[in-house]
C-alpha cells in the first residue's frame, strides 16, 4: 500500500465550529497514530495557533500556516536537504513573496506569503477608498476574542500574523465585488474561510504541492488526502488524490466548492472528519480504536 499523507483544515473541519474541540475526531486521530500516518495541518491560523493545537494533538509533522503563507518543517524531519529539494513557484503578483527559505529555531521555513506590513497598508488604503472593513490588526485582543469567539490567549495568538490578514466587511453587499476587485488591483488576492482574507500569491494548494513533493522524495510513492470545508480549502483539495469536504454546522456543503471528484462526508466538523478518515481504512481497525489514548489537554 502506498504511504498515505493527510492534509487537514482546522476551523469547521477538524475543530468544531463553535467550541474548537476535536473530541469527536479522536477515534480517527488514534488510528492515524497507530498507522504512523502523517497528519499535516493546513490552516488559515497562525504559526502560534497551530503549534497550540499540535501540542494538544501530540502532532510532530510539518504544518502550513495562514492559508499557505508559510510551511514549517521540523528540523531533521526529512533526512535530506529540504532547501534543494523543491522548486519555488513563480509569482504573477509583484507582492506575492513566493519561495523564501530560512531556518528559524526548531524549523526549516518555506515562506510563500506576502509581507504582513504590506497587507496592513492595503487594508488602510481600502478603508481610505471608502470600504467599511476591519482587519485583525485593527482590533484589540478583547475585540477579536469577542468577534471570533476566542479566549484572550487564542486571540493573542491569532493576532501574531506574518503572511495573511483576515478582515470583516460591513458595507453594502453590492460594493463587495468592487472591494475584491480593488484588492486584486493592488497586487494581492483574497480568499474566504470563516472570515475574508487578503494575501499575496500564496495559497494552500501551492504549499500542499511543495510538501507533497518532499514526501515523494522521502517515500517515492504516496497517496494524498485533504479534508476541508470552505472556499479557502479549494486549492488544497484540488492538489490531492482524494479531496474530502465536511458539512457546515448547518448541515449544508459550501456551494462554492465545485470539484468534480469531491468526496462529501455525511456529518459536519470533527464528526464528519472522523467518519471520512475511518471510512478510508478497514472497519475492523476503526472498531478497535479507542479515543482514550489521546487526552484532551
Amino acid at each position: 500500500m502506498k504511504n498515505i499523507i493527510i492534509f487537514t483544515d482546522l476551523d469547521g473541519t477538524l475543530l468544531d465550529y463553535s467550541t474548537y474541540s476535536f473530541e469527536k475526531a479522536l477515534p480517527a486521530l488514534q488510528l492515524l497514530k497507530e498507522k504512523d500516518i502523517p497528519l499535516i495541518i493546513c490552516s488559515s491560523k497562525t504559526k502560534k495557533e497551530i503549534e497550540y493545537y499540535r501540542r494538544k494533538l501530540d502532532n510532530h509533522h510539518p504544518f502550513i500556516s495562514e492559508n499557505g503563507g508559510g510551511i514549517f518543517i521540523p528540523k531533521e524531519y526529512f533526512k535530506f536537504e529540504v532547501q534543494n529539494s523543491y522548486n519555488p513557484p513563480s509569482s504573477p503578483f509583484s507582492k506575492g513573496g513566493l519561495g523564501g527559505f530560512s531556518e528559524e529555531n526548531d524549523y526549516q521555513v518555506i515562506k510563500l506569503g506576502a509581507q504582513y506590513n504590506d497587507l496592513r497598508k492595503a487594508i488602510e488604503e481600502l478603508r481610505k477608498e471608502g470600504f467599511d472593513i476591519k482587519g485583525f490588526g485593527d482590533m484589540t485582543v478583547h475585540e477579536l476574542a469577542e468577534t471570533a469567539n476566542m479566549t484572550i490567549e487564542e486571540a493573542e495568538m491569532a493576532k501574531e500574523r506574518y503572511f495573511d490578514e483576515p478582515f470583516i466587511y460591513s458595507g453594502p453587499s453590492h460594493k463587495l465585488p468592487q472591494l475584491l476587485k480593488s484588492i486584486n488591483e493592488k497586487g494581492f488576492k483574497f480568499t474566504q474561510g470563516r472570515f475574508y482574507h487578503i494575501l499575496g500569491s500564496s495559497n494552500k494548494g501551492i504549499a500542499v504541492s511543495i510538501l507533497t513533493d518532499l514526501y515523494k522524495n522521502k517515500y517515492k510513492q504516496i497517496t494524498t488526502i485533504a479534508i476541508g470545508d470552505s472556499p479557502n480549502d479549494i486549492p488544497m483539495l484540488e492538489r490531492v488524490d482524494y479531496p474530502v469536504i465536511v458539512q457546515k454546522h448547518d448541515g449544508s456543503y459550501d456551494s462554492k466548492i465545485k470539484i468534480p471528484r469531491i468526496i462529501k462526508a455525511n456529518e459536519s466538523g470533527p464528526e464528519g472528519w472522523n467518519k471520512a478518515v475511518l471510512n478510508k481504512f478497514s472497519k475492523s481497525s476503526a472498531h478497535n480504536t479507542s479515543a482514550r489514548h489521546i487526552p484532551l489537554k
